[in-house]
């Protein structure tokens, strides 16, 4: 890969953070827990930091009890009092549901995300912190409707970051376990599983949601949907499933790709435009990221979430776009749905009775792709004027001296012949010779048309435009290798946009036939937007450049990167 294109590549690489975000610290608790709702029973697993383990008297060995000086009282009789008073789990308002540890040993604590909490590989900076690791079981005789969760009462009531886990789906996001909780359970679909406090809502609980983003030159649609959703409309192959095979997947998503072109459909300035489906993926979602799941895995069915992108060509940018959502069942309260823009995202809802998404141009500024006009090199004559003006004007100045000392009329009109012929031959030449302002206009305008190229979506037309400042071997490479970098796969197929590119320092050196070589440094600020929110990026690049005539144009033929820095 040509070194030019790791500067494209790098506007879209990187971590992708998601949008607005309930922050918590309940992943830093000292005590960690996590719930696993299963058919026959509840798995609780348990990270219990030190300044904790006086809450978890009933689980504590007896020689842990002893070397932290508590009442020592036989291992039974505390783990009986454990599972009936100090955390309690009823079915409904039942007794107590029967529990038995499986599990304690010391164990290194798990490094975990500080803003999703999932679990890191640790990274072997600073020591790892000691825990007391617990696994915990609990009998569950049904499928009841209701759960309670009753937190460690201690004393002292310790701070329990948890998260609860029902057929594979996580039902809250990790927040602090109070000291009640009710969970109702929807054994046959556990995606709609939920604590009865709202607080405890996962970030990513709709089944569905639709994005519209309008940018110059074309509109996309994109669509975040359980399979299990669609299956309700058309037949995946679901029935049955508890995992979706690797093997399936294919087809799966071509008849769902296939479904969702002929809904929620689309309409650019009043008229209705036939969608061309870019992409769709099984998605992995995440409160820090969302990734295509690639190479396919197996999906457990009921968590399993595809995302589908629809495009459509504009002329420019619109003034009217409009998604009319006409996918409805009974559990489909509310779909979360964003209209994306220069501005940012505009968050909505869309309902049954308010089902169309409509994005209107407010814009004040909006920046469109423009190229910047690059002044043409000299041609090989004018370059030639230099050589030419001071001959003709050493030879009127000798003129003129013999004509003043010989006073002849017509040796003096050729000397001022001479002279005003190498007068002009030498102005004119000036225009040959590159300053260092313009210098730097005219490799900020290259680099500028090199980025502001892969604003157009047809390939035709990136290309063309990209041969107006890069030649020779390097025009295709640049072409082939950046198309394919700026479309970021772990997000779906999103294209990164290059918004800015600012030219910071330039030092040139003249070359043959023309050309100069120039070390410049340049910061680059692009952004990329997919599933509802955008992200912000920037770059500086310090490389050094060739820049030659080619075809009547001014045009890189080399470029070699020097050093990257993420701003």
């Amino acid at each position: 890969m040509p070194q030019f294109v790791l500067l494209l590549i790098a506007i879209a690489s990187g971590p992708a953070f998601a949008d607005a975000l309930v922050r918590s610290q309940a992943m830093s608790a000292t005590t960690i827990a996590e719930i696993f709702v299963e058919d026959d029973r509840i798995r609780v697993e348990f990270e219990i930091g030190q300044p904790d383990m006086a809450a978890f008297y009933g689980l504590l060995p007896d020689e842990l009890v002893k070397r932290l000086g508590l009442e020592e009282k036989p291992w039974a009789e505390r783990l009986g009092r454990f599972f009936s008073h100090d955390m309690t789990i009823r079915a409904g308002d039942g007794p107590p549901l029967a529990g038995r540890l499986i599990s304690v040993e010391g164990r290194e604590r798990q490094l975990r995300d500080e803003i999703s909490g999932e679990a890191l590989v640790q990274d072997g900076e600073e020591a790892p912190e000691i825990v007391l690791f617990a696994q915990l079981e609990y009998a569950l005789l049904g499928r009841p409707e209701v759960l309670v969760l009753q937190g460690v009462r201690g004393p002292p009531a310790p701070g329990i970051g948890f998260v609860t886990y029902h057929g594979g789906v996580a039902v809250n996001d990790f927040r602090y376990l109070g000291p009640s909780q009710v969970l109702h359970l929807d054994w046959d679909d556990p995606w709609y599983t939920r604590f009865e406090r709202r607080a405890l809502r996962r970030q990513y609980y709709a089944p569905m949601t639709g994005f519209i983003y309008v940018e110059p030159y074309e509109v996309r649609k994109e669509i975040i949907a359980r399979p299990l959703e669609l299956q309700r409309w058309v037949d995946l192959g679901l029935e049955g499933l508890k995992v979706i095979p690797p093997e399936m997947q294919a087809e799966l998503l071509r008849k769902a790709g296939e479904f969702l072109r002929e809904h929620h459909v689309v309409e650019i300035d009043g008229r209705r435009i036939a969608p061309e489906l870019a992409r769709i993926h099984f998605l992995e979602r995440t409160l820090r990221t969302s990734r295509v799941i690639d190479p396919p895995e197996p999906i457990d069915v009921h968590a399993a979430t595809l995302g589908a992108i629809f495009v459509y060509p504009t002329d420019g940018l619109p003034e009217n776009v409009t998604m009319d959502w006409d996918l409805w069942h009974d559990r489909l309260g509310r779909i979360p749905a964003s209209t994306v823009d220069q501005a940012g995202p505009l968050p909505s809802f869309l309902e049954e009775d308010s089902r169309v998404l409509e994005w209107q141009n407010f814009l004040k500024n909006p920046q469109l792709p423009t190229l910047h006009e690059v002044s043409p090199p000299p041609a090989p004559w004018e370059r030639a004027l230099g050589w030419v003006g001071a001959p003709f004007g050493l030879a009127g100045m000798g003129l003129l001296v013999l004509a003043a000392t010989r006073r002849r009329r017509p040796v003096m009109a050729a000397a001022l012949l001479l002279l005003v012929a190498g007068a002009t031959a030498f102005f004119a030449s000036g225009r040959t010779r590159l300053s260092e302002e313009r210098s730097a206009e005219l490799v900020g305008s290259l680099l500028h048309n090199v980025y502001r190229a892969f604003d157009f979506r047809d390939e035709e037309r990136i290309y063309d435009t990209l041969a107006r400042s890069v030649a020779g071997d390097l025009l295709e490479q640049i072409y082939l290798e950046t198309r394919r970098g700026l479309e970021l796969q772990s997000q779906g197929g999103a294209r990164a946009k290059v918004k800015e590119v600012a030219l910071e320092t330039l030092e040139t050196t003249p070359a043959d036939a023309g050309a100069f070589t120039a070390r410049a440094t340049w910061q680059v600020g692009g952004s990329v937007g997919h599933w509802g929110h955008l992200h912000q990026r920037r770059n500086r690049y310090r490389a050094d450049l060739t820049v030659a005539p080619v075809d009547g144009a001014w045009r890189l033929t080399r470029v070699e990167i020097l050093e990257e820095e993420r701003l």
